[in-house]
């Protein structure tokens, strides 16, 4: 419609429209049987009618020459083209002409097995030995030559050729005005083609939605429009869970927020313990529910929310001169501002970005504010647990949770050897969130996993164990 469209491209898309055409006729009286639900049933039902001109465009095409990009093969009856049919005639003209004028030119050189040959593009030229030079009249012009021969155009040919190639390029300029006008009249069939397509798109996604809900291992959720619940019962991430497959199975977890009991969660536990698939679990599930779709549960009653409000990852805006910690707490003011009590808010991590003492205050005064203030439902990881304290000021509203782990205790004290060593513990993720908060993050793991070297680790380890010495004597 905007006229920027390859013959290739309009006779893909015709082609495959009228095909659709004619497969959703052949399905109508059974779309009339089986389909039971309004939307499915006038959207398939239409979509004939709708798509019925193209078929129309598609018969005056030539589908090698739409293929190949050539307008000037391109339309199959010329009749509605008369510009085209005129200037095409012109050239036929001009060819038998040009034909017709062999026999004079064969009396001329005496050759009466002379026949025009075309060489690099150059065409209806005579070829001549150049041993029979002498033959050729003075008046014709030599176009190229070799050791054994010359090639000329007599002056009949030169005029009839210029003519020839001038028809042949105003041939290709009519052919692509009449493109455009093709593609103009098209275009008059604008709204429904393009509500066809909005049909298309609907049944794309509901087939998208059923084929996903036929997945035995999804479930129907109970969506509530009044009520201010998320309750997930052994949910899983739709993407993960499909990536692991069935070697691998991804650790259910279930949810339970409600905004008359607890709304808010707040979750420790160490690093790569799943802590933020877990909170992306809980908003996908949730998107998934608000469009009706099935989703990847037991069984799962959620109710309608305005907008769910992530703050998660680290990125930097350099070219606005902002750090990641001011992109951080920019993404947090706006959630504060737009997040209501009918609102998912999830915030990983916040207060990161600078030192302990005032991430822990940012981190701590933020959530109090959606605890008391917004009252949303509420997803909240941290490392401070400073953060978990909020649960004793408001017992009613907020939970304690963690992603489980195990400790090694064997593996660490076969590390150890001798007494003054210290090496950091083996850990083993459950990835099951559970009511408690984690006493540790278990950052040095993470860094034996990464393979930092075994004296930085060391060194760590004995410098960690001091520091919470020294914190446990002050408290």
């Amino acid at each position: 419609f905007l006229s920027q469209c390859s013959t290739q491209e309009f006779f893909l898309i015709v082609s495959t429209l009228s095909r659709l055409d004619l497969e959703i006729q052949a399905l109508v009286p059974v779309i009339h049987s089986h389909v039971k639900t309004p939307l499915l049933q006038n959207a398939l039902l239409e979509i004939p009618e709708l798509l019925s001109p193209v078929k129309h465009y598609l018969k005056i095409l030539n589908e090698e020459a739409a293929k190949t990009g050539d307008k000037t093969q391109l339309f199959k009856d010329l009749t509605d083209f008369p510009v085209i049919r005129k200037k095409k005639e012109e050239i036929v003209d001009v060819l038998s002409k040009i034909k017709l004028h062999l026999p004079d030119i064969r009396k001329q050189i005496k050759n009466p097995s002379a026949e025009y040959v075309t060489v690099s593009g150059q065409e209806f030229m005579i070829e001549v030995k150049n041993s029979h030079k002498s033959s050729v009249p003075s008046d014709w012009v030599m176009v190229s030559s070799t050791k054994a021969v010359s090639r000329f155009h007599s002056p009949f040919i030169i005029e009839n050729y210029r003519h020839l190639n001038q028809l042949r390029e105003q041939l290709v300029l009519d052919c692509s005005a009449e493109w455009l006008n093709f593609l103009d009249h098209f275009s008059e069939h604008y709204h429904p083609v393009s509500k066809a397509i909005g049909h298309l798109a609907t049944i794309d996604c509901l087939f998208s939605l059923a084929q996903v809900a036929k997945q035995g291992d999804y479930c129907r959720p109970t969506v509530q429009d009044n009520r201010r619940e998320i309750i997930i019962k052994n949910g899983r991430h739709p993407v993960i869970d499909v990536l692991l497959g069935e070697q691998d199975q991804y650790v259910p977890n279930t949810t339970n927020l409600s905004g008359d009991g607890e709304r808010v969660m707040i979750i420790t536990g160490p690093n790569m313990g799943g802590k933020s698939s877990y909170i992306k679990q809980v908003a996908l599930i949730t998107v998934m529910a608000q469009i009706g779709s099935y989703v990847p549960a037991e069984e799962s009653t959620i109710g309608v929310v305005d907008g769910i409000f992530t703050r998660m990852g680290a990125a930097d805006n350099i070219y606005k001169g902002r750090s990641t910690f001011m992109e951080e707490l920019t993404d947090t003011a706006e959630i504060i501002r737009k997040a209501t009590s009918r609102s998912l808010v999830i915030l990983d991590e916040l207060g990161r970005g600078t030192s302990t003492h005032d991430g822990i205050a940012i981190a701590y005064a933020t959530l109090e504010h959606f605890i008391r203030d917004v009252e949303s439902l509420t997803l909240f990881v941290t490392h401070y647990p400073s953060v978990c304290e909020l649960e004793k000021a408001y017992p009613e509203k907020v939970g304690n949770y963690h992603m489980a782990f195990l400790v090694n205790e064997e593996e660490s004290a076969e590390q150890k050897g001798s007494e003054d060593e210290e090496n950091p513990e083996f850990i083993t993720f459950l990835y099951q969130i559970t009511k408690g908060v984690s006493a540790r993050s278990y950052g040095l793991n993470v860094a034996k996993l990464a393979e930092i070297p075994e004296e930085i680790l060391k060194k760590a380890t004995h410098k960690s164990k001091e520091l919470e010495r020294i914190v446990n004597i002050k408290r």
